[in-house]
């Protein structure tokens, strides 16, 4: 039998990151998105919260909360502001998951305990100036050298950048491989920002996420150890893989959260808004772009929560994961623009949220996925031309 109703520990949390993001981070995110300001202080709150690590057992660090929290909290981070998820997806979902899945001992405990304690941030660097949804496009070499290997190459449109402390990069550790476009040749490493030949910056004009920062690294020649190669060698295709199993679920939760937002903001104005002599509530296309809404909201919960409840169990997910942030991240870009429309010229302004909100959602239509990708791998798996079984580790099963 299924049960979707929350445990009491989920709704305080759902509750507590609630709190907590409208009394500190609404009422100045408008002047922090103007800014394009991405203000560090907000880390340390989030760490207080036991967010960082929050699907991090107690042993590494974390808090040891089930999958379906950190969906909980990626969908309330993200109705204040983008900026907050993007910081649970590429920290909390796409590296600290990941350390915790293939990491060794050592790792883990000089990398993912200090990251879940959120005494260090960390991100993932995989896209590339010339290689965004073609990982095998790839153009990063890793040289073996000794105890030790030698990074190159440049990484682009990579969340907290210019802030992180660690980075699980990637790059061609086989280069006959890398000629063959062989995705076995590829490798996952660990770097620290403090390495000799790592350099980092900001993206200055972008039009979206603006309070959240995004940019660039550098590698010339970054000596990384040996024992900072996540899996082993040539298991870099199925880590990144992996990884995003994990970050599309954020993006998918924190996309619903988004949708929520552009209903509250759009219902809160139409009831104040007066037209024609009435409440522009009165007016049925009105309702029904507000419907819409409503239907696309709870829809989203559904599949976002459907691959939780999948990876609590420690089963496959790519499938589930994909359709929920395809779903998501269409429906929150179709709301955001409805919200806009509801509002009229005043959508148009930056006196209210939904412009913010419209030029948030764009950024997840297209990271992690294109929703072209996302599309032709639901055909894939209904055609047959995609096996839906397991090929690669799974998360761990949470253990209450």
């Amino acid at each position: 039998m299924l049960d979707f109703d929350l445990t009491e520990e989920q709704r305080l949390l759902e509750q507590s990151v609630r709190d907590w993001a409208a009394r500190e981070i609404a009422p100045r995110i408008r002047e922090l998105d103007r800014q394009h300001r991405f203000d560090p202080a907000i880390v340390p709150q989030m760490a207080d919260l036991g967010l960082l690590g929050c699907s991090v057992p107690q042993e590494y660090g974390g808090a040891g909360m089930d999958y379906v929290s950190l969906g909980l909290i990626s969908e309330e981070l993200e109705y204040v502001d983008t900026s907050l998820r993007v910081i649970m997806s590429v920290h909390a979902g796409l590296n600290c998951l990941s350390l915790l899945t293939w990491g060794t001992e050592d790792q883990k405990q000089r990398y993912l305990v200090p990251q879940a304690q959120g005494r260090k941030l960390a991100t993932y660097g995989l896209t590339e100036p010339a290689a965004v949804s073609d990982v095998r496009g790839l153009q990063s070499v890793a040289i073996k050298s000794g105890d030790r290997y030698l990074l190159s190459g440049e990484k682009m449109w990579i969340s907290l950048a210019d802030v992180a402390d660690n980075f699980l990069v990637f790059a061609w550790s086989d280069l006959e491989k890398k000629k063959q476009r062989d995705p076995s040749g590829l490798s996952a490493f660990i770097i620290e920002r403090g390495f000799k030949g790592f350099s980092s910056g900001t993206l200055k004009e972008k039009w979206g996420i603006l309070a959240g920062n995004s940019g660039f690294f550098n590698m010339e020649e970054v000596e990384v150890p040996e024992e900072n190669v996540v899996g082993r060698p040539g298991e870099g295709f199925k880590i990144a893989m992996f990884a995003l199993d994990q970050g599309r679920y954020t993006v998918a939760a924190g996309a619903t959260g988004l949708i929520r937002a552009c209903r509250d903001a759009s219902a809160r104005y139409a009831k104040e808004r007066h037209t024609f002599g009435v409440a522009i509530a009165e007016h049925q296309l009105v309702k029904e772009m507000i419907a819409h809404m409503e239907s696309d909201y709870q829809v989203a919960r559904l599949l976002w929560m459907r691959s939780g409840c999948l990876k609590n169990q420690g089963r496959r997910n790519t499938r589930e994961t994909g359709l929920a942030k395809w779903f998501a991240t269409v429906a929150s870009e179709r709301a955001a623009g409805d919200a806009v429309q509801v509002h009229g010229a005043n959508g148009y302004s930056d006196e209210y949220p939904v412009g913010r909100f419209y030029r948030n959602c764009k950024g997840a239509v297209i990271y992690e996925g294109t929703r072209e990708i996302h599309k032709l791998m639901q055909a894939d798996y209904v055609l047959g031309f995609r096996e839906d079984k397991p090929t690669r580790c799974e998360l761990p099963k949470f253990q209450s």
